[in-house]
C-alpha cells in the first residue's frame, strides 16, 4: 500500500495535498536513471544547457504568482515574500544559463618541446541534494541549477513539510525540455532517502541545506564512497551596532533579517549586540518597529509575520524564551503565543528581550522564530569575543560609519558571509557559505559552479 506525506498549511492546519512517499526501490531506480542519463547529458554542449535553463526560468516567472501562493500555503510565509522568493530562485538559474558557457579549461607550458599539456573541467557525475522547507523554490535552484549546467544530472529530496514547491519546479523544467532523468525528485523522510544517497556508488555528490548534526551524519556516510559534498548547515549570526552607527538604519535592517520568513532562515539575526552607549535609544527604536508588525496568515495582504512550521519548531522558541526569561531577561516587547496543537498552526509574535547574557540558551543556540535577544558591550573587542563564542560561522552583519572600526571587525569576524551596514547580502552572484560548523564548499556566484566539476589533466608526449 502507497504512503503518502500530507501537506498541511502551517497558518491554520488547512490539508492542502498528499503525495506519495517513495519506496526504496523508487529510489533506488531514480538513482540508477540519474547515474544512466549522465553519460549522455554531460555530452549536451553549453549552449544547449544554457538555452533549456533560460527557458526554465522563463517558463517559472510566467506562473510566478501561482508558484507564490502554492509557496505560501505550504510554508505559511507572506505572499510578497514568497513572490520575491520566486524571483531569487530564478535568478540562481538565469546567472547559472550564463556560468555553464564559461567552465573554461587551460593549456600549461610543458618542460619539453615534444609535450603538450591540457586541463580540463568535467562534470563530477549524479547530484543528489536535500533541500529545506524555509526556502523550497531557492534552496532546489540553487543547487540544480550549477549542477545542470555543469553537465551533471541531479536529483532532489524535498523538505516533507514543502515538496509541493519543488515538485512543481521540476515539473517545469521538464515542460521545456529537460529529460525526465536528468532532473528528478523523490520523497520520504530525510534519514532513510539521505542513507540510499549516500550508500549508492552512483551519487557522486551530495549538497545538503540544514542543520549541522545531520550534515555532519551525511559528510561522515559519504566518506564510504569519496562522494563531494557541499553542506550549507547552521548559523547563529551576529548583528552588532557600534557607537557611531546610524541607529535608524541599523534598526531598519535589523528589522529585514531578524523578521524575514518569521525569522525561519539560516542567515537571520540571531544576536544583537549593541555598543552600551546607543543601547537604549536602539532598543526603543527596534520596539516602535516591531510594534507595527502584523502576524497573521501569509495569504493575507497586510501579514509581516506568519507562522512557526511545525509543533517542534514552536516548543524551541517557547523554550529559548523562558530560558532567557527565568535567568532574568526582560520582555521589551512579545512572549505572546497563538498555537493550536490539535488545529495544527503555530503563532509566536515577534519579541524583542534585554538584559540577555552569553550563558543563555538563546544564545548558544539557533533560533529560527522571530525573538529578537539584545546584549551590550563597551569594547569591540567585546563584540567580537561575543559573536565569535559559538561553533557556527554563516552570517554576521554590524553597522558602523567609521571605516576602520569596520575593517577591524570585517577582519576578525569568522563568518563566511558579513553585512556591513547591509541586512540582505545574499544573491545568485555572490558566494554563499560558512566557515566553522556552518558548512562546507559555497554556492552562487562563479564559486558555486566549481564543485559540480572534476578537474582532469592530459600530457601528450611524442608530438
Amino acid at each position: 500500500m502507497t504512503a503518502f506525506i500530507k501537506v498541511h498549511n502551517p497558518a491554520n492546519g488547512e490539508f492542502i495535498q498528499e503525495v506519495p512517499i517513495s519506496t526504496q526501490d523508487e529510489i533506488k531506480k531514480a538513482i540508477i536513471k540519474g547515474h544512466g542519463s549522465f553519460k549522455s547529458w554531460s555530452k549536451v554542449n553549453a549552449h544547449e544547457r544554457s538555452r533549456l535553463l533560460r527557458e526554465w526560468a522563463q517558463k517559472i516567472q510566467e506562473q510566478k504568482e501561482d508558484i507564490a501562493v502554492l509557496m505560501t500555503k505550504e510554508n505559511g510565509k507572506p505572499l510578497c515574500e514568497s513572490l520575491g522568493e520566486v524571483d531569487y530562485a530564478t535568478s540562481y538559474i538565469d546567472w547559472y544559463a550564463e556560468e555553464a558557457k564559461r567552465i573554461y579549461g587551460r593549456t600549461i607550458p610543458a618542460s619539453t618541446e615534444s609535450k603538450r599539456i591540457i586541463v580540463s573541467r568535467v562534470p563530477v557525475g549524479l547530484v543528489a541534494a536535500i533541500t529545506p522547507w524555509n526556502f523550497p523554490a531557492a534552496m532546489m535552484t540553487r543547487k540544480a541549477a550549477p549542477a545542470l549546467a555543469a553537465g551533471c544530472t541531479f536529483i532532489v529530496k524535498p523538505a516533507e513539510e514543502t515538496p509541493l514547491t519543488s515538485i512543481k519546479l521540476i515539473e517545469l523544467a521538464h515542460e521545456v525540455g529537460f529529460p525526465m532523468d536528468v532532473i528528478q525528485y523523490v520523497n520520504g523522510d530525510g534519514k532513510s532517502v539521505g542513507e540510499l544517497f549516500t550508500s549508492s556508488p552512483y551519487v557522486r555528490k551530495i549538497t545538503f541545506t540544514g542543520s549541522t548534526p545531520v550534515g555532519k551524519s551525511l559528510i561522515k556516510n559519504s566518506s564510504d564512497t569519496i562522494k563531494h559534498v557541499t553542506m550549507e548547515l547552521g548559523g547563529h549570526a551576529p548583528l552588532i551596532v557600534a557607537e557611531d552607527a546610524d541607529i535608524d538604519l541599523a534598526v531598519q535592517q535589523t528589522i529585514a533579517t531578524k523578521f524575514r520568513n518569521a525569522g525561519q532562515t539560516c542567515v537571520c539575526a540571531n544576536r544583537l549586540i549593541v555598543h552600551e552607549s546607543i543601547v537604549e535609544t536602539y532598543s526603543s527604536k527596534l520596539i516602535h518597529a516591531v510594534s507595527q508588525l502584523k502576524v497573521g496568515n501569509g495569504l493575507e495582504k497586510t501579514t509581516d509575520i506568519g507562522p512557526i512550521i511545525n509543533e517542534k519548531g514552536f516548543n524551541k522558541i517557547v523554550s529559548q524564551i523562558k530560558n532567557a526569561v527565568d535567568q532574568g531577561a526582560e520582555v521589551m516587547i512579545g512572549n505572546h503565543f497563538d498555537a493550536s496543537s490539535e488545529d495544527g498552526y503555530f503563532f509566536v509574535y515577534p519579541t524583542v528581550l534585554k538584559n540577555v547574557n552569553s550563558s543563555m540558551t538563546i544564545m548558544q543556540e539557533e533560533t529560527f522564530g522571530p525573538v529578537a535577544p539584545i546584549i551590550s558591550f563597551n569594547k569591540l573587542e567585546e563584540a567580537i569575543e561575543i559573536a565569535n563564542s559559538t561553533p557556527y560561522g554563516l552570517a554576521a552583519y554590524f553597522f558602523t560609519n567609521d571605516y576602520r572600526t569596520g575593517t577591524y571587525l570585517t577582519e576578525h569576524l569568522d563568518f563566511g558571509i558579513i553585512g556591513w551596514n547591509d541586512g540582505a547580502p545574499s544573491g545568485a552572484h555572490v558566494p554563499f557559505g560558512g566557515m566553522k560548523e556552518s558548512g562546507l564548499g559555497r554556492e552562487g556566484g562563479p564559486e558555486g559552479i566549481e564543485s559540480y566539476l572534476e578537474t582532469k589533466y592530459l600530457s601528450i608526449g611524442n608530438l
